[in-house]
């Protein structure tokens, strides 16, 4: 029976991790080995999913590029598994070029299409990154205006004056910019005067259950404010049911994108017909 007095011997000594500390390391360096071994096998993809309109027709106003890694074991594993591990260093760098690559081969195979590709900040100014969307736009002068570069809210915060500049260029070349997961981290809101966003996402745990929650309810519209007032689409993300739909459509949202529209697949629209053939 404990006598509810300390023990030292029971302590972490300083410099001494403690096992949940251990087990978390441990599990961000089995998470980086998986990455690089995946990119070591370039078993690395991109799963597709449609951005639709908030009209009745429907349409798809553009998909999102999700990248997707492969472990050994063949399972698919999706970038929230991995990315906050991997963002900071050089296989976030490798990922973030590898998802460009192979979004402007989509466009390139695609020309109706209209896609946004995620990157980091921590990547402007990357060599191979920059040469790698210099390639493609050389080689169709429509891509451009086509590609949709998203960054998070918390990556557009560590270096904002960077990110403002880096978005001024690349918009003067026809490219637009979503800020992604809005509202999940500690916005600095004078920063979108700044920034001049195209497209203002909002993070996905306004979202979920947005039917039946007034206090997301209140915070998704006072969002949706922000966006129309700074002259930005507006998309909800993870709208998973139909009631959740119907409230943000009512409540202006300009797109949505969820399970409720398509879940993310790694053989998009324009690229079934052709693997059919091959099969």
């Amino acid at each position: 029976m404990s006598s509810g007095k300390f023990d030292p011997k029971s302590a972490v000594e300083p410099g001494q991790d403690s096992p949940l500390s251990a087990a978390v390391t441990q599990r961000d360096r089995d998470t980086i080995t998986m990455v690089r071994h995946a990119l070591a096998r370039h078993d690395v993809m991109l799963a597709f999913q449609p951005v639709v309109q908030c009209m009745e027709n429907g349409k798809v106003a553009f998909y999102e590029g999700l990248i997707r890694v492969l472990d050994q074991s063949g399972r698919v594993i999706p970038a929230r598994d991995f990315i906050e591990v991997v963002e900071t260093n050089e296989l976030g760098r490798q990922i973030d070029c590898l998802a460009l690559e192979m979004g402007l081969i989509a466009l390139a195979e695609a020309p109706g299409l209209r896609l946004a590709i995620n990157m980091s900040a921590r990547s402007i100014g990357y060599p191979r990154w920059l040469r790698t969307l210099n390639r493609g736009l050389a080689r169709d002068p429509t891509i451009a205006e086509r590609l949709i570069l998203e960054i998070t809210e918390s990556s557009a915060m560590v270096m904002p004056d960077i990110v403002s500049v880096f978005m001024k260029d690349l918009q003067a070349r026809g490219i637009a910019f979503a800020l992604d997961d809005f509202g999940a981290g500690y916005t600095a809101f004078r920063y979108l005067r700044e920034f001049y966003f195209d497209i203002l996402k909002i993070d996905g745990q306004f979202i979920r259950g947005i039917s039946d929650n007034p206090d997301n309810q209140v915070l998704t519209a006072a969002l949706i404010s922000i966006a129309q007032h700074f002259d930005m689409f507006s998309v909800a993300e993870n709208v998973e049911n139909a009631q959740d739909a119907a409230w943000l459509a009512a409540a202006g949202i300009d797109c949505m994108q969820g399970y409720a529209f398509g879940a993310p697949s790694l053989v998009p629209p324009w690229r079934e017909g052709r693997e059919k053939r091959r099969a």
